[in-house]
Order: C-alpha cells, then sequence, then structure tokens
C-alpha cells in the first residue's frame, strides 16, 4: 500500500506493508515497536520493604483485637500518635501512602497505645502489623 506523508512542508510516498497476525488485529491494527534487545528497564520507583520496622512485631498471642493492621501496601508518611496515648476508635493513628494517593489509618479500637512498630518512611505490606493497644 502507498501513502503520501508530509513532514515539514515536504511530502514522501512511502510503502507501508500491512501484517495480518493475531497480535496486529487484537490492537485493530496496530502492532507496537519491539525494543533492542539490548534495552534495560529500570523499576521507576523504589522497591517497597516487606519487614517490619528494625524487624520488631508483637509477642505471640496478642489478642487480634488489639492489632491495627496496614490495609494496603505503601510507604507510611506520618505517625500521629505514640505509645502511651490514649485514643478513642476512629482517631487517626498514621498515614500511609500508596501510587501517590494517602490513605489514613484509624484506631480499630479505644485503648491506650502499647506499642508502635513503624516509622515515616517504612514501607508496609497488606496485614502487617503497625499499633498495638493495651
Amino acid at each position: 500500500m502507498k501513502l503520501n506523508i508530509a513532514v515539514d512542508g515536504k511530502t514522501y510516498e512511502v510503502d507501508v506493508e500491512v501484517q495480518d497476525d493475531d497480535h496486529g488485529r487484537a490492537l485493530g491494527g496496530y502492532i507496537p515497536p519491539h525494543p533492542p534487545s539490548s534495552s534495560v528497564v529500570m523499576p521507576s520507583a523504589p522497591v517497597v520493604a516487606a519487614a517490619p520496622a528494625a524487624g520488631r512485631a508483637p509477642a505471640a498471642g496478642v489478642d487480634d483485637a488489639k492489632i491495627c493492621h496496614s490495609p494496603i501496601a505503601g510507604i507510611v508518611i506520618k505517625v500521629n500518635t505514640q505509645i502511651g496515648q490514649q485514643l478513642q476508635a476512629n482517631d487517626l493513628l498514621l498515614v500511609l501512602e500508596a501510587m501517590k494517593m494517602e490513605t489514613n489509618v484509624t484506631a480499630p479500637v479505644a485503648g491506650k497505645v502499647k506499642d508502635i512498630y513503624v516509622r515515616p518512611g517504612d514501607g508496609v505490606q497488606v496485614g502487617q502489623v503497625l499499633v498495638e493497644f493495651e
């Protein structure tokens, strides 16, 4: 197939070969270019650590009702509480960031903060223990 293409005011006649394969049909005829085999793909964001801060975790046998778990995987931006602080249910404990969105983590129960297992800058995973209550 021959096409006329204008670039910077100049017209060029080009030959275009249309390929019929499953890949091209799935994309409406567009076949994306393949990167050179020597290209190296680098991650665009740092890898988030999966381990709790300083390797600390609550002792075995702790009542799960007195634990606040991470609802998402992300990075701790801000810790709004401290050990020994008395909180009500739904008080703000800390702020997590994931994919440039901030998520407020609130106290699941009323009580006194026994321990905080994360610090600002720590990476957390879904279900990781963040705060323990007495």
